[in-house]
């Protein structure tokens, strides 16, 4: 057989012609060089690419593997990538790419004929809107496409005239910016949300309108999202999986859980469905979609009852004294025939403590050793108060330094027993239990009632210890919460399995020290009662002593959120180097109310389970826009725009009245406010002087894929066709806003996309810009995955028209500077109100709730409602600013989470070796061109400046009164640019801006830095909460720990007005993340569209889909009161019975067929059958962790508990 001259099939071609054919091949493989980038797309991989050019044309891009190596004992991270980021290099030269500037056809027209009868170009834009019929035409024309290629000078001059118009007009704070997840490419977030900021206009959140945002975590922990990087998965001893298809969403990620489990790592995946990572699983727990809260709890309830009750495991009980609110005391009141749990007592309560500073905000244990009541130190009141050193958790006493023995339960030693009520809401019933308690003489000559909170927890989870009341018998006691019997009817699991899972869990927490994992995202965070869910998991992780260990805690997971050099990034893109304060704005609440989907829902207590017995004046009660009016007028979250009056017309006003200094325009706003003369718009969200008019959309598809209640977004902001059938119903609901009997449509004037690829929002915005691609700028980006800081570059120039963002909005901000030295002559004065703040003196606000409006409390702007300050804008000269580095960083320093730290001598040192520029006479950094800001936020950010980060923890170390210097000592002369990063990927420094510690190739652990050196958590009592004792959460049921049941379809109104045609079924919606696309990118590309069905199918089980005449890949029409989608359907086993899947996201740009069910318009896509509802106690502030920060605290905007029908399409029309 070695003689080839025998085998007929094989023939040697030696004429070198016929192998011409390889030169194509041979050229593919060629390059001229290879330059490093990443994709600025939030899956959270960071992954280091290749990017091949030749003859300036970029080629193919290749997985990088150059990472720096861990500790040994830990895998790699490379090779890092995946097929869709594979694939991104199509979008450079597709028919896709947007390559021109483009503006809607109608628009143009009549800006040129406004534009050849106006000499001033604002006065032309002015004509346009003031004229209803004129701006209808083109807000009727979003989304027909009409769209004509532009040139740039005549797009900016729209731009910049809109903008100088509705700051004349409105007020700056009509003028909206979006663009989500900073960290995947933060110059280019930085661009536009910079412009904004120094213009006085508004920065929408994201990560709570995205559901990423758990809601549990700045409840817990008064942090935002700090996570296990995926190497530390390597770790854990036991790995449970939620809400989080690792293969699909972690994909350069998922090695790190098949490695785990040669390492001996056991792994439970919980999952309705047997979904792609569940093949890892040494156990598939198909738990009923939506009950992962009930699970956790029974869970929760074996840990109290065998590892702390009955073994008592030393190390569970010693961390939850030390690191948790366990051991502080609640006060308890009498009300009828049972106790109600309150406030924790106060330490000014009691006689010993009546005149400790800050007494309201600090608390109390009780001392084992001197059976007395003792004021640790770390609370909050230590954090603002004036006396430093002790804010830290050590275990002494604020005010004798005495040693402190905190006793966690009563049960031994106590002054009797009382009987507490607790909430049962599955049952929706009340159940009164003993609970041991300790009898204490107050400074009033009072007895105050106290248990502690860890008593608390063991009677609501029904751990009995011998006390009589409504406990569960045994594990089989079906009838009380939350035995393995009771999760039984919620989660579909049965009892045994349960069992085994929480020793497991316990066992193996109690061998290792706790490296246990929970691996957890959206397929979670969506649910309404989500929080509850996340704090359910979070107390197994608590009890067990497994959070700030590496191999242990909460690895939440969703989107690419750590931005690690926060401290001058957030200074750059927020301009908090011109203007201190800052317009930032919870999304949640901005689209809930601007979009009117407010009006289509009556009373949340109709699908929100809360405690029967509510006081007058009770949050828990009423229309969630009520509450989210309270919110704003008592600080607790922003609403812009501010008032129903130009925010510079204002203090012109107050000035005309008498005012001379901005306290004089302060005070007399509030005057104004308090005798109703002037309104909050949040009150009267539908009056035209309320309207949001110019928004910017950039790196994100903010009309798609981000657009909870899509075809709302489609009515009322755009003003275009839309297939929502909803009605109103809030009319007779709704008390604090006023009602308007026709809701307006179209309230945008403009809005403004930034895109490299024709999608959802580029096709119903006004104009459209081309932005240049990931592989055409330079930028930044960092991950939650791992604990490296990555560059993107420009491998080859921004193709076509194309520019980077930073240009983009420089180029408008220069046009706008132009335009306003006629309007704004001279600087103008701006009234800027904000929510009390996260890691300020506001956490130490409001003891209670009391409202100024009703006379309860004087009104005091950063106190009892939204802080207020004058902010002097120059807005001739935004330019120079949006391209200079600020002098008011360099007086106040930098800092971040509550970190601060002087950079003065560094400002100094970069006007000698950094560009600069100069206007006014004044010279500054650079930040004209992007590799500039890049440059800046490195040199000047403690993860990436071994000295920055040093002076940081020195400051830490005076709050404190903890060494923490020697963190940073070894990394002092740490120094980096972005050509180093170029070069190879950086490994982050020690930061006490994060709670993670990296030294010596350890894996990133959140909190480990706290409880490794006693720094504080950022809450109320500085420890780990389990207890939320804000009297809204009383109100709400949810101070303890508990399960709420799914709101009901009857009761969620989605299905009110919508009519079953044909045979039809009903079923729950969800819309988790899929596998050919990051949510509507990639999916688009020919890659990708080759690879999967070519549409975004409908998933439905195969016997749903059998009862209904539905076969796979037939067409189906889903819909509900909120619109509707045409698609196939994906037939399958897997998916279980009731439920339904569309992945996240699909675009309006291809295969979407008509609706025959809606008069046959376009049908949409999968937001089209959203509408997302507020879960109101997220809404409340100023106290402790409960106050406001961007993406840190307010509501999310769920959606998983939305029900769909569907029916086989009776005919396709395209």
């Amino acid at each position: 057989m070695s003689n080839t001259g025998n085998l007929p099939w094989i023939k040697d071609e030696t004429d070198p012609k016929l192998r011409s054919w390889e030169e194509f091949y041979r050229n593919r493989w060629q390059h001229d060089k290879v330059v490093r980038s990443t994709h600025g797309v939030n899956c959270t991989g960071s992954c280091t690419w290749m990017i091949h050019v030749k003859d300036g044309i970029v080629t193919w891009e290749m997985q990088g593997l150059d990472y720096p190596l861990l500790e040994k004992s830990l895998p790699p991270y490379e090779p890092r990538g995946c097929q869709r980021g594979i694939s991104y290099s199509w979008y450079l030269y597709s028919p896709l790419r947007v390559k021109y500037p483009y503006i809607r056809g109608a628009l143009l027209d009549l800006w040129r004929k406004a534009r050849a009868e106006y000499e001033d170009p604002v006065d032309a834009w002015k004509s346009l809107v003031s004229n209803p019929e004129k701006r209808q035409r083109w807000q009727k024309a979003r989304g027909k496409g009409g769209l004509r290629r532009a040139s740039w000078s005549e797009m900016l001059e729209i731009i910049a005239s809109a903008n100088i118009h509705t700051i004349k007009q409105h007020g700056p704070d009509r003028i909206a910016g979006f663009s989500p997840i900073p960290a995947m490419s933060m110059v280019s977030y930085a661009a536009g949300a910079r412009l904004m900021q120094l213009i006085g206009g508004i920065s929408l959140s994201f990560y709570d309108w995205y559901c990423d945002l758990p809601s549990a975590s700045p409840e817990t922990w008064g942090e935002q999202t700090d996570v296990n990087e995926s190497a530390d998965w390597f770790n854990a001893k036991l790995l449970a999986v939620m809400g989080a298809n690792l293969n699909m969403t972690r994909t350069p990620d998922v090695h790190f859980a098949a490695e785990a489990r040669h390492n001996g790592t056991k792994m439970y995946v919980f999952a309705p469905d047997f979904n792609q990572v569940a093949k890892y699983a040494d156990h598939w727990i198909s738990i009923n979609a939506g009950q992962d809260g009930a699970w956790w709890m029974a869970v929760n309830h074996v840990l109290l009852k065998e590892f702390h009750h009955e073994k008592q495991i030393p190390y569970f009980i010693n961390y939850t004294k030390k690191y948790t609110d366990a051991p502080f005391l609640v006060e308890l009141t009498e009300d009828g025939k049972a106790f109600e749990s309150g406030q924790l007592l106060r330490a000014n309560r009691l006689q010993k403590y009546a005149n400790t500073e800050n007494g309201d905000w600090k608390f109390l244990m009780w001392d084992e050793t001197t059976s007395d009541t003792k004021m640790p130190m770390g609370s909050v009141g230590d954090r603002w108060g004036t006396e430093k050193g002790k804010w830290n958790l050590i275990l002494k006493d604020g005010q004798d330094g005495t040693d402190i023995n905190p006793a966690i339960t009563f049960i031994e030693k106590n002054d009797g027993v009382v009987k507490v009520r607790f909430d049962d809401f599955g049952e929706g019933r009340s159940v009164v239990r003993e609970v041991p308690v300790k009898k204490i003489q107050t400074a009033d000559g009072g007895m105050a009632t106290v248990a502690t909170v860890y008593d608390l927890l063991m009677a609501q989870y029904g751990v009995s210890r011998g006390l009589k009341g409504d406990y569960p018998e045994n594990y089989d006691d079906e009838n009380f919460a939350y035995t393995p019997a009771w999760s039984e009817k919620y989660t579909g699991i049965g009892r045994k399995d349960l069992l085994q899972f929480a020793r497991e869990w316990g066992s193996t927490a109690m061998h290792t020290n706790g490296k246990c994992t929970i691996i957890i995202g959206a397929g979670i965070n969506h649910w309404y009662h989500a929080n509850l869910m996340y704090r359910a998991g979070i107390h197994a992780l608590l009890f067990c002593g497994c959070v700030g260990v590496n191999g242990g805690g909460l690895a939440h997971y969703v989107g690419q959120e750590k931005l690690a050099p926060g401290e001058p990034w957030g200074a750059i893109a927020f301009a908090k180097d011109w203007y201190p304060a800052s317009r930032q704005q919870n999304a949640p609440s901005w689209h809930y109310v601007n979009t009117d989907q407010w009006r289509y829902e009556k009373e949340f207590t109709d699908y929100h389970t809360v405690p029967e017995k509510q006081t007058k004046g009770s949050l828990a009660q009423g229309h969630t826009m009520d509450v989210q009016v309270k919110a704003v007028r008592n600080g607790w979250l922003p609403f812009y725009p501010q008032f129903a009056k130009n925010s510079i017309e204002l203090t012109k006003e107050a000035e005309e009245s008498g005012a001379k200094t901005n306290e004089e325009i302060i005070k007399y706003t509030v005057e104004q406010l308090k005798s109703r003369k002037l309104k909050f718009s949040v009150e009267d969200p539908d009056a035209p002087e309320n309207w949001p008019r110019v928004w910017f959309i950039w790196r994100g598809n903010a009309l798609m894929s981000s657009a909870k209640g899509h075809e709302y977004f489609l009515k009322h902001y755009l003003g275009t066709h839309t297939n929502t059938i909803s009605q109103d119903l809030a009319k007779d609901h709704v008390k604090e806003v006023v009602w308007h009997e026709i809701a307006p449509q179209g309230k945008m004037d403009l809005v403004v996309d930034l895109n490299f690829r024709m999608d959802t929002s580029a096709l119903y915005s006004d104009i459209i810009l081309p932005a240049a691609t990931w592989y055409e700028k330079a930028d930044l980006n960092s991950t939650d995955m791992h604990s490296f800081i990555h560059p993107l570059s420009a491998a080859v120039p921004p193709c076509w028209e194309s520019k980077s963002d930073w240009d983009i909005f420089k180029a408008i901000a220069k046009k706008f500077s132009e335009l306003a030295a006629k309007h704004f002559p001279e600087p103008v004065k701006d009234l800027v109100t904000t929510a009390l703040a996260h890691d300020s003196n506001a956490e130490i606000a409001q003891k209670s709730i009391q409202h100024w409006i009703d006379g309860e409390v004087e009104a005091i702007p950063g106190k009892t409602m939204p802080g207020m300050s004058i902010m002097v804008r120059d807005f001739k000269n935004t330019y120079n600013q949006y391209i200079s580095f600020g002098p008011i960083v360099r007086n106040n320093g930098l800092g971040a989470h509550g970190t601060k730290y002087a950079i003065d001598d560094f400002y100094d040192q970069m006007l000698i070796t950094h560009p600069t520029v100069e206007f006014d006479g004044k010279k500054f950094p650079s930040l004209k061109e992007d590799v500039h800001v890049c440059d800046t936020i490195l040199h000047l950010a403690t993860v990436t400046n071994g000295e920055l980060a040093y002076r940081s923890y020195k400051n830490m170390e005076e709050k404190t009164g903890l060494p923490l210097v020697q963190l940073a000592e070894k990394n002092r002369g740490v120094r980096t640019n972005y050509k180093n990063l170029q070069a190879q990927p950086m490994r982050l420094l020690n930061s006490p801006m994060w709670s993670g510690i990296t030294e010596n190739g350890r894996a990133y652990s959140p909190f480990t830095y706290n409880i490794e050196t006693d720094v504080p958590f950022r809450t109320l009592t500085g420890r780990q909460h389990f207890y939320l004792d804000h009297p809204g959460y009383i109100q709400f049921g949810e101070h303890l720990p508990t399960y709420k049941p799914k709101p009901l379809p009857t009761m969620y109104s989605d299905l009110i007005f919508s009519k079953e045609v044909g045979k039809t079924k009903m079923l729950n919606y969800l819309t988790p993340h899929g596998k050919w696309h990051i949510h509507s990118t990639y999916g688009d590309n020919q890659r990708m569209t080759t690879l999967s069905r070519g549409v975004e199918p409908f998933w439905m089980n195969d016997k749903d889909a059998e009862d209904i005449g539905i076969f796979d890949n037939d067409w189906v029409e889903v819909h509900n009161d909120h619109g509707v989608v045409v698609t196939r359907a994906a037939v399958s086993a897997r998916i279980p019975r009731g439920i339904c899947i569309i992945y996240h996201s699909p675009e309006r740009t291809y295969s979407v067929p008509k609706s025959p069910l809606r008069n046959n318009k376009r049908a949409g896509g999968h937001n089209s059958l959203t509408r997302t509802r507020l879960k109101p106690n997220l809404m409340i502030g100023g106290y402790g962790q409960f106050t406001f920060h961007f993406n840190y605290w307010g509501p999310i905007g769920c959606n998983r508990d939305t029900h769909v029908l569907v029916r086989k399409l009776p005919e396709l029309i395209w």
